[in-house]
């Protein structure tokens, strides 16, 4: 059995690393959460009931409508927040998600994730959250904002239960500040949205002088049959919720928000070793890597 295991293991990692037409080399592949959370994205992308592309029709999602309708609304919200500075980093090390954009310039304010909203989302933001949750599919929200000369870096994130939705609210509404997703680049502009799939490898830039606010929200992908949604509303909403991350004291905090303190502490030895000397950090790296693989496998 632990034969078959490994080898569904191998396929899936395989079809991770092979779909679509960007690709990480081999040995970031590797390491990437994407290989680790391959099987359980492997049962979502074959009962898929979307286009396997990495850009995705907003027709496919009627329901979204209120969204565009209303973008003023939501933007006056935004800018509101903005101007109070309250898209911001985070405080701590609770935001496991996002904690390596913040160093890039990339800011945040969250309305709801996988739960109930926010508590400072609901006193900050009431005509937002009130169009958001009359969307079911909208699992998390959030105002992000990328300031003059931010990037993000080439990543895909780590669980394909979800689509990504922008709704362009303060943007440059050039080509200079754009989204690249499996090579594909969508420039940002005012009351326009996109739909794309986050699980496809995607970077950002803002190249241009104006910073650049946005709706970023995670909607439920789309599943063939009633069962496989069911099975992906239960498991997304299971591993996400676990991520949650403040704005203020008050919001929930995740449960691998509440650990990240102590995981990042790890992070930082391996940071202080591969500065000192790259090579035995990636002969220690590997090797941890590679005996705990040995050791789920040999147990099971």
């Amino acid at each position: 059995m632990r034969w078959v295991i490994l080898l569904i293991f191998i396929v899936c990692a395989a079809y991770t690393h092979w779909r679509g037409k960007v690709r990480h080399g081999f040995f970031r592949q590797l390491s990437d959460h994407s290989t680790f959370m391959s099987p359980v994205n492997g049962f979502v992308y074959l009962f898929s009931r979307v286009p396997p592309t990495p850009y995705l029709h907003t027709s496919l999602f009627p329901e979204l409508a209120p969204l565009k309708t209303h973008w003023q609304t939501i933007r006056a919200e935004a800018m509101a927040l903005h101007e109070a500075s309250k898209i911001q980093a985070a405080a701590q090390y609770n935001d496991i998600g996002f904690n390596s954009f913040f160093r890039r310039g990339w800011r945040r304010f969250y309305l709801k994730w996988y739960d109930h909203p926010h508590p400072s989302a609901v006193v900050l933001c009431p005509q937002t959250l009130a169009i958001l949750q009359g969307i079911p599919t909208v699992k998390a929200a959030m105002f992000a904002m990328l300031p003059p000369g931010g990037t993000l870096t080439l990543h895909r994130d780590p669980y394909a239960g979800s689509l990504r939705y922008h709704l362009g609210l303060v943007t440059p509404n050039s080509d200079g500040c754009a989204i690249v997703v499996d090579g594909e680049r969508y420039a940002w502009h005012d009351g326009e949205e996109v739909v794309f799939d986050e699980t496809y490898l995607h970077w950002a830039e803002n190249k241009t002088e104006v910073e650049r606010i946005i709706l970023f929200c995670d909607i439920e992908r789309p599943m063939k049959y009633r069962w496989a949604q069911a099975v992906n509303h239960v498991v997304g909403g299971f591993l996400m919720r676990a991520a949650a991350s403040p704005n203020e004291v008050g919001d929930r905090t995740g449960g691998l928000n509440h650990a990240f303190k102590y995981l990042y502490s790890i992070r930082l030895v391996g940071k202080r070793l591969k500065a000192w000397n790259r090579t035995v950090y990636y002969i220690v790296k590997w090797l941890l890597f590679g005996g705990i693989a040995v050791a789920i496998f040999w147990r099971y």
